[in-house]
C-alpha cells in the first residue's frame, strides 16, 4: 500500500468541514448507556459514513469497521475508525475532541491518524517509519518519574482500582481528558509521560490508533503484565521507556512482568 498516507490524510481532513461548525452547538444528542461520557450524535453518525465512502472509493477491498455501524473485524485486513473520538467534549464545546483511523492487517495496527480537528492538526504513524505530527516527526518525553505525568483509564469506583490508583498517584500526577486519542497523542508528542488502561470503558477503536502512534515515537506499549501487544487486550501500559521501566521492574513496580508473559 504505498503512498497510504498521502491518500488517507486529506480524506480524514475533511471531516474539519463537517464537524467545526457544529462544535458546542449540537442540540440533538443522545446517551448510549446512561453515562456522561457515552454521548452520540447524528454527527457521529455523518463522519463515519463519509470516511467509509471515501475510504472505499480508493482502497475498495478493505474493510471498514466503524464505532457507530461496526463491521467485519474477522476480515484479514480493514479499517476501524472513531468518528469523534471525545463527543460529550465535542458538544460542550470544548477542545478535547478527535477523529481516530486505524489500519488492521493480520491483527496488527499497522497505520493510524487521531486528528485534532478543532486545531487542525494531524497526528499519524506507520508501522516501521515513525510518528509525526503536522509531518514532523515526534518522540516520547524522557523525563524522570519525578516530573511526570501519567494519564489512566479506569472505573473510580471500585475498590481494587483505587488501590492501584493510590499508588499511581505516588507515583505521578493524574492526567485525565476522558478522551483517549487527545492522551494517547499528548504521550506520543512528550507533553506526558503514558497512559495506563486496566479497567477499560473503551473499545477497540479507542486505543488502536493511539497505541501505534506511541511505539512509533519511541514509547514502549505491552498489555499488563507481558512483554507483548494485541490490541484486543484493553489492559495495557503506553509509556516512555524510563516511565515504563519504572511501573513494570523492581520490587516497588505497580504493574510487574509476568515470567513468560
Amino acid at each position: 500500500m504505498e503512498n497510504i498516507t498521502d491518500l488517507v490524510l486529506p480524506i480524514i481532513k475533511k471531516t474539519r468541514e463537517i464537524l467545526l461548525p457544529h462544535w458546542g452547538k449540537v442540540e440533538n444528542v443522545k446517551y448510549k448507556d446512561g453515562q456522561a461520557h457515552s454521548v452520540v450524535t447524528e454527527l457521529d453518525k455523518k463522519v463515519e459514513k463519509f470516511l467509509y465512502g471515501e475510504l472505499n472509493k480508493v482502497f475498495p477491498d478493505i474493510v471498514f469497521v466503524g464505532e457507530e455501524f461496526g463491521g467485519d473485524r474477522t476480515a484479514r485486513k480493514f479499517w476501524l475508525a472513531d468518528p469523534i473520538d471525545g463527543t460529550s467534549h465535542f458538544v460542550r464545546g470544548l477542545p478535547f475532541c478527535t477523529t481516530m483511523l486505524a489500519l488492521i492487517e493480520d491483527g496488527q495496527v499497522i497505520f493510524s491518524a487521531i486528528y485534532d480537528f478543532i486545531n487542525d492538526v494531524m497526528y499519524h504513524a506507520e508501522r516501521g517509519k515513525g510518528a509525526y505530527k503536522n509531518g514532523l516527526p515526534i518522540q516520547v518525553s524522557n523525563r524522570s518519574s519525578g516530573k511526570i505525568y501519567l494519564a489512566w483509564e479506569t472505573h473510580h469506583d471500585k475498590p481494587e482500582n483505587k488501590k492501584i490508583e493510590d499508588e499511581l498517584h505516588k507515583f505521578a500526577s493524574h492526567f485525565e481528558l476522558v478522551c483517549s486519542g487527545y492522551e494517547h497523542a499528548m504521550v506520543a508528542e512528550g507533553k506526558i509521560e503514558g497512559r495506563v488502561c486496566f479497567d477499560h470503558w473503551g473499545e477497540d477503536y479507542d486505543y488502536a490508533p493511539g497505541t501505534l502512534l506511541i511505539s512509533e515515537a519511541g514509547g514502549i506499549v505491552t498489555n499488563i503484565g507481558k512483554t507483548s501487544y494485541n490490541y484486543k487486550d484493553y489492559r495495557f501500559i503506553a509509556a516512555s521507556p524510563i516511565v515504563y521501566k519504572k511501573l513494570t521492574e523492581g520490587s516497588d513496580a505497580i504493574f510487574p512482568l509476568i515470567i513468560g508473559g
